[in-house]
């Protein structure tokens, strides 16, 4: 059986080549803000100076940022982004948050 293949022509690769380098630099920005983020929270726990809203809000903003990040997704998708641009979409209020706690925690 012969298979059937499908190349890109040289501009759509370069064009798919740079959207996934896009999100995977935007995937190690919000990796490395997540870690110091959680390298400062210890220290506060560790401390015993984390308040306890601070410490309920280190836990709810998951479940918005995942609320916010799947609707994101789900919005790029019905528009016919291709697998790309929804990644971007899903992980741009995650990379929003952990760039906002880093600000936060630093003061």
């Amino acid at each position: 059986m012969k298979r059937r293949t499908h190349t890109l022509s040289p501009a759509a690769t370069l064009r798919a080549m740079a959207a996934w380098t896009e999100v995977a630099t935007a995937w190690t920005r919000m990796s490395l803000a997540a870690g110091e983020v959680i390298v400062r929270r210890s220290q506060r726990m560790a401390t015993g100076s984390m308040s306890p809203p601070e410490a309920m809000g280190m836990v709810m903003e998951k479940a918005t940022a995942f609320a916010s990040s799947a609707e994101r997704a789900a919005v790029a998708a019905a528009r016919g982004g291709d697998p790309a641009q929804i990644a971007r979409a899903a992980l741009r209020p995650y990379g929003a948050k952990t760039r906002s706690n880093v600000r936060k925690l630093r003061k």
